[in-house]
């Protein structure tokens, strides 16, 4: 009976724990989205659209397998080398994802430019394929490859939909979603009133950045001690593990025990601490 609470107990704790430890973000993609596409966004957003998944997973066990020889030539413990291979595993994933978020915290800042040049442009007279085009000369730095992109697109197929299509592709961002999306809906049903609309985005937009900063910068403690945390054990682990009779006893039963009973609940704490400090990113409701 006492083995049945303690199970119970235990997955009641796992689900309290669950939306922390795996938070919905762009791994599970909406709306029949599958994985490998998440993958490309994750891709498109660091600056690297268009790279193979098999290349990067390749780069991985590569990785993995170098870090796990190092380990292993070092301490001589086998655990610590399966330790220090997904280790190196997750080192192109992490890269990815830090380079995308960098960019995507970046780009909260120049959509709301991009916005107002689409206001002056349509103001001005120009249809919305030059508008969008004149981005990509006019606009900001970070996007202009992209929109440059759309000009070719366009102007080779002449196919306004596809064109926006790719673009949305090479920037895989949710706000950008919605700002093409919006311009394809002014395109195809017209209307004198999307300048307004416009505006009052890019104010929404202005608005939602700011109030991200500030979150942000408040919350930043959570992620500096979430890495201090994670960092310091394995750290002390390997000063200690500079003496023979610590890595002896490491290398037993009980110190291969420790050390993955060691990994998991640094994971897990790291998740959680991750968790807490989140804040909700837009998903891509259009692709």
């Amino acid at each position: 009976m006492s083995l049945v609470l303690g199970a119970m107990l235990g997955v009641g704790l796992l689900l309290v724990a669950s939306p922390f430890l795996w938070p919905r973000g762009v791994e599970v993609a909406p709306r029949g989205r599958g994985l490998a596409d998440a993958v490309r966004d994750e891709f498109a957003l660091a600056g690297l659209p268009g790279s193979p998944i098999a290349a990067a997973v390749a780069v991985g066990i590569v990785l993995a397998v170098v870090a796990a020889a190092a380990a292993q030539a070092v301490f001589g413990v086998p655990v610590i080398a399966l330790v220090a291979a997904v280790l190196g595993a997750a080192i192109v994933p992490m890269l990815v994802r830090a380079r995308a978020n960098r960019r995507r915290a970046a780009n909260r800042a120049i959509w709301p430019d991009v916005v107002d040049h689409l206001v002056s442009s349509v103001r001005a007279g120009m249809n919305l394929p030059d508008a969008i085009a004149a981005l990509g000369e006019l606009g900001p730095s970070a996007t202009r490859g992209s929109f440059a992109g759309f000009d070719d697109e366009f102007r080779r197929t002449g196919d306004f939909g596809s064109a926006i299509d790719a673009l949305k592709a090479r920037l895989a961002d949710p706000v950008a979603d919605r700002i093409l999306e919006t311009l394809r809906m002014a395109r195809e049903v017209g209307g004198t009133d999307l300048t307004s609309v416009l505006r009052g985005l890019a104010a929404y937009l202005r608005e939602d950045a700011a109030l991200r900063a500030e979150v942000v910068a408040r919350q930043s403690w959570i992620r500096s001690a979430a890495m201090l945390g994670v960092a310091a054990p394995w750290l002390v682990l390997c000063v200690l593990a500079t003496r023979p009779e610590t890595l002896a006893a490491y290398d037993s039963p009980a110190g291969t025990a420790l050390i993955l009973a060691g990994a998991a609940v640094t994971f897990v704490a790291y998740r959680l601490m991750l968790g807490l400090g989140r804040l909700p990113e837009e998903r891509r409701w259009f692709t």
